[in-house]
């Protein structure tokens, strides 16, 4: 048995209704399932459901008590080595979904270009933003990270 893919990522919203705005007006998601759980301080929470429906975005409301890893950050400058730092998304045109999320409260952090990671080089295409919950949230134009194919064989 092995693992199939990821299944979601959680988050607490600072405010529930913005966050669901902003991922399902830029970048297209749909709320599936909603939930209260008041054993564990939890008002609203939902499943956000992905254009491919299969990958989802766990929210929930600003009082919730839920699990999370890590401590705190101590800025949103600091960086919590071992916590979740960015989560990506494939899109069709990371200039046009940039430029919508920037309109919906995103705040810029990198804007789009093309970079080339390793030897030889990938070329990538992508920009960051913080969204308006406070996530980092990069856009990649979709690339084939699985070089281990194209690796010369041997003769």
């Amino acid at each position: 048995m092995s693992v199939i893919g990821l299944a979601h990522v959680a988050i607490q919203a600072r405010n529930y209704e913005d966050t669901l705005a902003f991922y399902t007006k830029v970048l297209g998601f749909k709320v599936g399932h909603s939930w209260s759980l008041p054993s564990f301080h939890i008002t609203e929470a939902c499943m956000l459901i992905s254009p491919d429906q299969r990958t989802c975005i766990e929210v929930f409301d600003p009082k919730a008590v839920i699990p999370a890893e890590g401590e705190p950050a101590t800025s949103p400058e600091a960086v919590r080595h071992g916590a979740l730092l960015h989560f990506a998304f494939y899109v069709h045109d990371v200039e046009v979904i940039y430029q919508r999320a920037l309109a919906l409260g995103a705040k810029a952090y990198v804007e789009p270009d093309w970079i080339s990671l390793g030897e030889p080089a990938l070329r990538v295409r992508n920009a960051l933003v913080h969204s308006p919950n406070g996530e980092v949230i990069e856009f990649l134009e979709e690339v084939n990270f699985d070089r281990s194919s194209s690796s010369p064989s041997s003769t």
